[in-house]
């Protein structure tokens, strides 16, 4: 999935305020006193235009005063979903000590206090409706996850030499910031990393994680190596995906995460993103023509035949298309959206029957919309149970009358963990350490997640879709 997001002045409807302070200068400010419409959390807010109009900075401080609950809730049934972010130690070490691996940033990083001050940068080019969840679900996460002695700020800007600007400006000696979302502005955040500032952006681009930037998204290596670790050894694996920017990234990664697995990659086919050429790539990928003339040259030399044996298996095949005899035993479709309710139909229609090839799909697939699909029956992917994040689901929609979107959690479980963190009185160096050994890891709405080579991976199930469900299926022997 990749967040493209943007703001807009509803926003501040998001929020529990208690100051709103408006300012056409630096140095000029009104202080106003309002009362959150959601959440009795006393916030400070600053709100200065870029220009004439919008363009928001808003500074959430947390009051002191203990919230009243809004959400009804046993106080004695404190679930993983409402809990601040629990930190799970996977070690070898005596005593459940914590082993932590000595690999350093590729350059010098001040030794640094983290700031308890997070900002969250933001740009109006981001979609708003994007935007506006990401701000409710940090909101909802404050609340829930009773965060303390921590306060947000956010930071709107323009474009990206106004984003330089106001880093430049900072203070930036364990400051931690939230954002960008989007891939083209944090390219320049490296620049920030040797004045001890930590980043965690949503961008999807795997090259940007290095140094003092963590990426927070959904990544296909994650989903791909579930998968390939799911398989049957010596399974034989098809390949199908669209032309786009999706499908070429995970056809720029498969082959490496199939050579280490025990599994094999025998064909691939590709179709156009408007679906123009699907029939004639799903054909050329099951060999349908190849099948169909082997099974029509079988019926011909039985049709010759007089004997009952030969007359019953002709009346046998008489019903299939194409021969069963296929190449591979599973099929990874790297779509989803729209396009792929209309590609998983042409796969049993030309032959490649799900009772005989495995369906494979991404995380991408981890929506409802597909699980009433007559042709994904049957078919698995790697993710979550619904069921994990269920009552979040509930929570956000009661509170904003909105679905949740799937992105969505993942802002929530990092505020969890940079409450851990801040809290813990955490330096740049112990983050880095921290985050740098694969065998920790932070308890999440999404079940377990870590972080490894600065990208965060979650521990996944496999998921098999039958009768409108997924549901955990086991590996198969």
């Amino acid at each position: 999935f990749f967040l493209m997001s943007n703001f807009d002045s509803s926003l501040r409807e998001c929020f529990g305020f208690s100051h709103i302070i408006i300012s056409d200068s630096p140095r000029v400010f009104i202080a106003l006193e309002l009362i959150s419409p959601r959440f009795p959390i006393g916030v400070e807010t600053m709100y200065k235009p870029f220009f004439i109009k919008t363009s928001l900075i808003f500074f959430i401080l947390l009051a002191s005063c203990a919230p009243v609950n809004n959400i009804t809730k046993d106080e004695n049934e404190k679930t993983e979903t409402v809990a601040s972010a629990q930190i799970l130690i996977e070690s070898n070490t005596e005593q459940g000590s914590v082993k932590l691996e000595e690999k350093k940033p590729s350059l010098i990083i001040p030794d640094e206090s983290l700031q308890n001050n997070i900002t969250i940068i933001l740009s109006k080019k981001d979609r708003p409706e994007i935007v506006n969840q990401f701000i409710n679900i940090i909101e909802l996460a404050v609340y829930q996850k009773e965060i303390q002695n921590i306060s947000f700020s956010i930071k709107i800007y323009e474009n990206k030499n106004e984003l330089n600007e106001f880093l430049a400006n900072q203070n930036l000696a364990g400051k931690v910031f939230i954002g960008p979302l989007n891939s083209a502005d944090s390219e320049l955040l490296q620049q920030f990393c040797a004045k001890g500032a930590v980043f965690f952006s949503f961008s999807s681009t795997t090259t940007l994680a290095k140094n003092c930037v963590f990426l927070i998204n959904f990544f296909p290596e994650n989903e791909l190596k579930t998968v390939f670790n799911f398989f049957p050894n010596n399974s034989k694996v098809a390949f199908l995906y669209p032309e786009n920017e999706y499908g070429f990234g995970i056809n720029s990664i498969i082959d490496n995460i199939a050579d280490q697995s025990n599994s094999v990659i025998i064909n691939r086919a590709s179709y156009n993103k408007d679906l123009t050429n699907a029939s004639e790539a799903i054909k050329e990928l099951g060999k349908y023509e190849l099948r169909k003339y082997e099974l029509n040259r079988q019926k011909q030399i039985l049709a010759n035949k007089k004997d009952k044996e030969s007359k019953r298996r002709l009346i046998k095949l008489e019903k299939f298309q194409t021969t069963k005899d296929f190449d591979f035993t599973h099929i990874i479709i790297a779509d989803y959206g729209l396009r792929l309710l209309q590609v998983a139909p042409l796969l049993p229609y030309y032959d490649i029957d799900p009772n005989v090839v495995r369906f494979v799909g991404t995380g991408a697939w981890d929506d409802e919309v597909f699980y009433d699909e007559p042709s994904l029956s049957g078919s698995i992917y790697p993710g979550i149970e619904l069921i994990k994040r269920q009552q979040l689901n509930d929570d956000y929609y009661n509170l904003y009358e909105e679905r949740l979107l799937r992105i969505s959690t993942l802002p929530y479980d990092l505020v969890g963990l940079l409450d851990y963190l801040i809290n813990n009185n955490y330096t740049t160096s112990t983050l880095y350490k921290t985050l740098q050994d694969i065998n920790i890891r932070f308890a999440g709405v999404d079940g377990n997640f870590y972080f490894s080579k600065n990208r965060i991976e979650r521990d996944l199930q496999v998921l098999q879709i039958k009768d409108g469900e997924a549901k955990v299926i086991l590996k198969q022997e």
